[in-house]
């Protein structure tokens, strides 16, 4: 009886699965021989066996010429337009860049290593987008109007409104004897003849542009198209970076759910090297040993007596002291660096090459030096404070992103005392410092410039000069020495830090000096193959296991620290400190902010000033909280539903083995027969005979 109740179970769910099947083909024939609109769905998108696709499309060629030329051309159009997305899609990933060589570093390093590239990939598309926005509005506009191309007029200060000595500005160093080597300056520090081109600030002193009965005014397109750069960063950051926190926010920590993750799913089968596979098996052992490490940490915390905690956190109170004491001491050498490069640069075309260049890029270089220092001695220190594993490498990049975005932080501060501190009464009238500073904006430019360039020139020197000779010594070398020291670790958070701080750069340089997107583009465009090679030819990937999911968050966020930095020095310099009354599009106004209240209509103004009232900000922030509010619980709810779900799969999962072994007991009662299912298309195995 259990026997053929079997067998006719069997048999009626493969019979009732090709009636199914059968139905859903009628049907699709009837809409073919009809003419109907679902009939034109792809027939791949059905589950139906191939013959059947066949025959269905035998039918729906034979039933054209019947149907009525509207549905003809209706039907020819949806295939064609089809056909047209489809290849341009695929036309699109053929043409995005580095796919191959990003597909070739996938294939020999993991993921991880690969979304460190593809993030690479991103801000070179971004930078050139930023590029493209400040060259279509600003720049072409400004450059058709002084070469006679356009009608336009420049901008020129009512002499009631400013100072005449407020008004003058000289470039030095361009008249005269020059010697040879001041062009090199002038090109690595963006002084002499760089400084009265489109490449700064000052250059642009268009005030309106006439096109037929038009009227373009600039000052207005140069404020609008910055702010745009930077909303434009904000929210293509934001839209790549909210799968990531959607996954981070929802999923917990399930420690047996992670090791069943890494033992069962963890390997990455985009891996063809064998050397590869040899460093994911040594990643795959540290997570585990990390893991099991926690565990222990955390059983250990757990046991800790109010003595030992007490001591763990005056510990690491002590500790953290030390860290705003090195904190502090990097800061104010940033500071005094910065004061002394301002007041001893030399405009002079006979001071020594080498004088003049190191106190140009002396701040550059106290910068790049406080962050080495900063990320060896915070990678030391943390042992002593007794976190995880997991937490030790959180805590540690952060302290690495503050201190390198605080660094720029404070260089910008201490310019910003410079320029807007007067020595005498004489700058009073101009509201800053206009004998340092004539043209202050072009300045910070050039600041901004500097740093960029030293960046790509420290990255380039230690792959050549260091590097590569690491790499010849450890492989030819027999010294015991350098084969302990061994290759060059390519640390992904490090090299992320490295570009994260460059494009933070920038984004606040981009207002002083327009065109610094082009030149971080090219910067970020060679920084990829300077890093391809150091990667496959000097270096080893880290076994420090970073996947892909949770690195590409950790990249943007990263990132958006970084703009949300930006944003604040720039809003500054528009609404606080006067715009300079020799050069640039602002003359005209006290600020650069200014020229909203003077050209934008009534209305328009009225809202702005609303935007920037406090009450809407306090509105906003009330808004904002609720909205995280409402979104935090929602995850709650999400996490809780998760849960449920989970424990359901582990009860059916067990419902499952206990019908599987209720199915071994009954197994000898079991006769041989044979259920042939015309859906599948095989006979199911007969049972032995016990």
């Amino acid at each position: 009886m259990l026997r053929g109740r079997g067998t006719a179970g069997r048999s009626q769910d493969c019979h009732s699965l090709a009636r199914s099947a059968s139905r859903e083909t009628q049907n699709l024939l009837d809409g073919a021989r009809s003419g109907s609109p679902g009939s034109a769905q792809p027939l791949r998108e059905y589950a139906l066996p191939l013959a059947e696709k066949r025959h269905l499309r035998d039918v729906q060629k034979a039933n054209i010429k019947y149907l009525s030329r509207w549905h003809q051309w209706k039907q020819a159009s949806r295939k064609s337009l089809r056909k047209l997305l489809q290849d341009t899609k695929e036309l699109l990933s053929y043409l995005q860049l580095w796919r191959h060589a990003i597909h070739s570093i996938e294939g020999k390093f993991g993921t991880g290593i690969q979304s460190y590239f593809s993030f690479l990939r991103f801000l070179v598309i971004l930078n050139f987008v930023i590029f493209l926005l400040v060259f279509s509005f600003i720049t072409l506009p400004t450059a058709l109007s002084k070469h006679g191309i356009v009608n336009g007029s420049h901008v020129e200060v009512p002499l009631k409104s400013a100072d005449p000595l407020c008004t003058v500005y000289v470039v030095s160093g361009t008249k005269g004897l020059i010697y040879f080597y001041s062009y090199i300056i002038d090109l690595l520090t963006g002084t002499g003849f760089l400084e009265m081109t489109s490449l700064f600030y000052g250059d642009y002193t268009v005030d309106t542009i006439y096109f037929g009965l038009l009227k373009y005014q600039v000052p207005l397109a140069y404020l609008l198209t910055m702010m745009a750069c930077l909303s434009l960063s904000f929210l293509w950051i934001v839209k790549r970076s909210v799968a990531g926190f959607k996954q981070s926010l929802v999923y917990n920590d399930d420690k047996f759910q992670s090791y069943c993750n890494k033992i069962f799913a963890g390997w990455d089968f985009c891996i063809t090297d064998v050397n590869a596979a040899r460093l994911k098996h040594s990643s795959l052992q540290y997570e585990l040993k990390t893991d099991l490490e926690e565990e222990r940490l955390r059983q250990k915390i757990a046991e800790r007596t109010t003595k030992e905690k007490m001591r763990i956190y005056c510990l690491r109170i002590f500790l953290n002291c030390i860290v705003l004491g090195f904190l502090s001491v990097c800061f104010y050498s940033i500071y005094r660096a910065t004061v002394y490069s301002q007041e001893n640069i030399s405009n002079d075309s006979k001071s020594r090459f080498e004088d003049n260049l190191l106190v140009q890029y002396l701040p550059s270089a106290v910068i790049t030096m406080a962050n080495f220092i900063a990320t060896l001695f915070f990678s030391f220190l943390i042992k002593f404070e007794d976190y995880s594993p997991a937490f030790e490498i959180r805590l540690t990049l952060m302290r690495c992103v503050f201190v390198r975005l605080a660094n720029i932080g404070v260089l910008l501060f201490s310019l910003w005392t410079q320029i807007t501190s007067c020595a005498n009464e004489k700058c009073i009238p101009c509201g800053y410092n206009y004998q340092l500073y004539p043209c202050w904006e072009s300045r910070v430019g050039q600041e901004m410039y500097k740093l960029m360039i030293f960046d790509f020139l420290i990255i380039f020197a230690i792959t050549v000069f260091i590097d590569f000779p690491r790499k010849l010594m450890v492989t030819h070398c027999s010294f015991k020495a350098f084969r302990w020291c061994g290759l060059q670790k390519f640390d992904i958070p490090d090299n992320v830090l490295e570009i994260v701080y460059g494009q933070t750069i920038c984004w606040i340089g981009t207002f002083y000096c327009p065109l610094l997107p082009a030149i971080a583009t090219i910067k970020y465009f060679l920084v990829f193959y300077i890093k391809k090679i150091s990667l496959i030819h000097t270096c080893k990937p880290s076994t420090r296991p970073f996947r892909a999911s949770s690195s590409n968050f950790f990249f943007l966020v990263v990132l958006l620290i970084g703009l949300i930095l930006a944003f604040i020095p720039v809003g500054l310099s528009m609404t606080h400190i006067p715009s300079s009354k020799a050069c640039g599009p602002f003359v005209n106004f006290n600020h650069s902010w200014d020229i909203t209240q003077h050209t934008i209509h009534h209305v328009l103004q009225k809202v702005l000033v609303g935007i920037s009232s406090d009450a809407l900000a306090v509105s906003f922030f009330m808004i904002i909280c609720l909205i995280m509010f409402y979104v935090i619980a929602l995850a709650g709810a999400h996490k809780r539903v998760i849960n449920q779900l989970r424990e359901q799969l582990a009860m059916v999962s067990s419902n499952s083995v206990a019908d599987i072994v209720r199915g071994i007991a009954f197994i000898g009662l079991l006769q041989p027969s044979s259920a042939w299912c015309p859906l599948a298309g095989y006979s199911a195995p007969s049972i032995p005979d016990h």
